[in-house]
């Protein structure tokens, strides 16, 4: 029997007819659990730092990045059969104990997320929150932060939309619609550049451009799927399809590129596009546990090597 944690229970929930003000009360409540227990693993380090500061001649040890995560469900994927284990295969759960010295990441992140709900007002708000709170910090600001978002801003119902009808003349993707949204989607990211100045100035950002994925329809029993039935009503088979997102994707990745060569947005895109191979899916949006360990691997080796030669100390 298939273990699915909150996600199920969110969408059993909802089902019933529960409330979207007690769903948010779920989700805060989840949120400010991952706040506390990171803060209790901050706290250690932090105490570390002050001894430092008021004994100049005290050890000073190395210590883990300190990160903070923003966005979707690659950073948050809460289907705990995904993987050889019953435990959370996402990019974040990962991170946390990948390496001799795993990343310490206050996640904030939400499955189901687009980029607009990330960067909506109360989701800026939280941000800003735990951005002031120099409890989730050492030295007052967190080494990096991470943003996983776009994705759903085309995935799922709305996909149709952006989608021709196969006439036999058209190619499939409506790239004027596409332009459109992939605009909203810049506009959500240049919001967090613009937060983060305000509130974690110096700070860097990286985002990732997701994976090529396969609309074959395979999707868990509490969501999706996502690609296919947009793909089924406007006549495109899987092999055109797979040619569809894939030109989305790339779009996507190339739009994030633009805003990595603009200096004054200290954004660094972990290009993830190409690593997953069809078995390393475990649905159309979402990797396995080894899929995901390709990924994670790839955002370990960028960021670390950032600091390699200066890791901060406590």
């Amino acid at each position: 029997m298939a273990i699915f944690e909150n996600y199920e229970k969110e969408a059993a929930l909802q089902e019933l007819g529960l409330t979207p003000a007690r769903l948010n009360s779920t989700i805060e409540f989840e949120l400010a659990e991952r706040t506390r227990l990171h803060q209790s693993i901050v706290s250690n380090y932090s105490a570390a730092h002050e001894a430092r500061q008021t004994l100049p001649s005290a050890i000073t040890p190395k210590r883990p990045l300190i990160l903070l995560a923003l966005g979707d469900s690659w950073f948050d994927y809460p289907l705990l059969n995904n993987g050889p284990v019953l435990q959370k295969t996402d990019i974040v759960a990962q991170l946390e104990q990948y390496g001799a010295m795993p990343f310490k990441i206050l996640n904030l992140a939400h499955r189901g997320d687009a980029s607009t709900d990330a960067m909506s007002l109360p989701k800026q708000q939280r941000a800003i929150s735990a951005l002031r709170n120099r409890a989730n910090w050492v030295g007052g600001k967190p080494d990096a932060i991470l943003f996983s978002a776009g994705g759903n801003d085309v995935a799922g119902d709305q996909f149709c939309n952006f989608l021709d009808f196969n006439d036999g003349t058209s190619k499939g993707l409506n790239i004027n619609r596409f332009k459109k949204i992939l605009g909203s989607v810049e506009a959500s990211y240049s919001t967090l550049f613009e937060l983060r100045n305000r509130y974690a100035p110096g700070v860097p950002i990286y985002g990732h451009s997701y994976g090529l994925a396969i609309p074959n329809g395979v999707h868990p029993s509490c969501a999706g799927p996502w690609l296919k039935p947009s793909l089924d009503l406007c006549g495109w088979s899987l092999q055109d399809g797979t040619r569809i997102v894939k030109e989305a994707l790339l779009q996507f990745e190339s739009m994030l590129e633009s805003l990595e060569v603009d200096a004054g947005n200290n954004f660094h895109l972990i290009k993830t596009q190409g690593l997953l191979k069809a078995a390393d899916w475990a649905n159309e949006l979402h990797p396995g546990y080894l899929g995901f360990r390709k990924v994670v691997k790839r955002f370990r080796e960028i960021i670390a090597n950032r600091y390699s030669r200066n890791m901060p100390s406590t």
